[in-house]
């Protein structure tokens, strides 16, 4: 589980594809300083698990399923990707939950600049636009995002300055692929929307021991 607030720009150094999976080579500083093996991190956006690292560099391997549902196929060695270790409990939320199951691509549409903000038209498929909610959040590339407004066909985010330069949306350009999870869709699936009749307070009680 993540929280959509990108850690670091990494850059791809290799990537060793064949017919059943595919390894990449990840060259990055500050997720490397607890890293272990088995770890969870996502990669623009993907929840992919550590195989091996070194000091520089840290390996992942990519199955045919996620190659084929992302926009990974898009990258090359010197690709920026961002970066973002698994959250831990006692980590504050700064974004929203991300689990790093991509529900598929849009393509940027239009880029626009509106005083100190940018706005993103991003375009989609179908059933992950029916899902997507106004004032809802969305992961792009792993970013934690507002939906400013939602179409048929498209969805708008603007995006202040400190996350531009924190993560590579400020290299995108319009008719680029990003992957997307829909924050609606994940909480429905799993039964996590959170409705008022289902809250319910209950007193709980505490001792202390001298």
């Amino acid at each position: 589980m993540f929280t959509g607030i990108i850690e670091e720009i990494g850059k791809i150094e290799k990537i060793k594809k064949d017919s059943q999976f595919c390894t990449l080579e990840i060259k990055a500083s500050k997720v490397l300083e607890d890293i272990s093996l088995g770890d969870s991190i996502s990669v623009n956006g993907i929840c992919l698990t550590v195989t091996s690292f070194n000091h520089q560099i840290f390996k992942v391997d990519v199955m045919n399923e996620t190659w084929d549902r992302t926009a990974l196929a898009k990258l090359k060695p010197g690709s920026l990707i961002n970066l973002e270790r698994a959250l831990l409990v006692n980590d504050r939320l700064g974004g929203h939950l991300v689990t790093g199951h991509i529900d598929g691509t849009g393509i940027i549409k239009s880029i626009q600049k509106d005083s100190n903000a940018v706005w993103y038209q991003i375009t989609a498929h179908q059933k992950i636009l029916s899902l997507i909610v106004e004032k809802g959040s969305i992961a792009i590339d792993g970013i934690s995002l507002t939906v400013a407004k939602v179409s048929r066909t498209d969805f708008w985010v603007s995006v202040i300055p400190h996350t531009l330069q924190q993560t590579i949306l400020k290299n995108k350009h319009i008719n680029d692929t990003v992957n997307l999870e829909n924050w609606k869709n994940r909480s429905e699936r799993n039964g996590l929307s959170f409705k008022p009749e289902h809250v319910s307070l209950k007193t709980v009680h505490f001792s202390t021991h001298n």
